[in-house]
């Protein structure tokens, strides 16, 4: 059985997706903090178990008869990111889970600006240390992150943010999907994957111009002070530790922790991944319409 952590989440639901076009349904498992979020996976079949990595105990529970786990990575930062991921880490030794796959980053490193990249490195470790095998997914950097950050130059058509690099923005579901087929292909990677990106690194100057293109509108490109951007992102009532870990984001692109593309991912999925346009445009044209 492949047990799923986070099913009810962006990437995790869409990974189960994939995995029952896949697998007989009685062959996948979930893992999820609120049984109740995953009913219609319960009525196609799949086994829903109530997991918290606040809860070591239920995570046992919720990894018995494992033959694959894939632990999503937790919306967490810092310490209390890694703890939560030691947790899971434990309770899948102990359920005697065959191997563990996890979500980890293109750029994933203890030296690495942004805090993100420095956890994931932390848990490979950790998964490292357990003698199990195990994989970690390099996923590129999430196209979503870059559609959060233009969603006020979506109004304005000005893309006013700091000084970055380019940055290998890929979609969910091409991430998903690519997960889906690793997990159905077990042991095909051992360790880090290489990375799983799109087919190219943009910056903002390159998006601005493609939001041009898909949209038939001017965009301009403002590159704001660090600084200013932190004030603003606190005006506009972000905790502080948030602004930082986004202003840091842009500090490590600029150092191009995030520039590397490879072809693991269209092998993969067996096609081209979405290009950042495309994404674009799909998300505009769903919240217009």
């Amino acid at each position: 059985m492949i047990i799923v952590t986070g099913a009810t989440g962006q990437l995790g639901r869409r990974v189960v997706e994939h995995l029952l076009e896949r697998l007989p349904a009685d062959r996948v498992g979930v893992s999820v903090r609120d049984p109740r979020k995953a009913q219609d996976l319960a009525g196609r079949g799949v086994r829903v178990r109530q997991g918290s990595f606040d809860d070591p105990a239920s995570l046992v529970h919720a990894f018995e008869g494992a033959e694959q786990l894939l632990l999503v990575s937790l919306d967490r930062t810092g310490e209390e990111c890694v703890a939560g991921h030691r947790t899971a880490i434990d309770a899948a030794v102990k359920a005697q889970v065959g191997r563990i796959l996890y979500t980890s980053q293109m750029g994933a490193s203890h030296d690495s600006l942004f805090q993100a990249c420095r956890d994931h490195a932390r848990t490979e470790d950790l998964l490292r240390a357990t003698g199990l095998p195990w994989t970690a997914l390099r996923n590129g950097f999430y196209a979503s992150s870059a559609l959060h950050f233009l969603e006020s130059a979506r109004h304005s058509g000005d893309i006013a943010l700091p000084a970055d690099g380019p940055v290998a923005w890929t979609g969910h579901d091409d991430l998903a999907e690519a997960t889906a087929a690793i997990l159905t292909d077990e042991g095909r990677f051992e360790g880090p994957t290489p990375p799983l990106t799109a087919a190219a690194a943009l910056d903002f100057d390159a998006i601005a111009r493609t939001a041009a293109q898909v949209t038939g509108r001017s965009f301009t490109r403002t590159v704001v002070p660090d600084d200013a951007f932190r004030e603003q992102s606190l005006a506009h009532g972000v905790p502080a530790p948030v602004a930082d870990l986004l202003l840091s984001i842009f500090a490590a692109a600029r150092k191009g922790e995030f520039t590397a593309v490879d072809s693991t991912l269209a092998h993969l999925i067996g096609r081209r991944p979405a290009a950042f346009g495309d994404l674009l445009e799909h998300a505009w044209t769903a919240q217009s319409g």
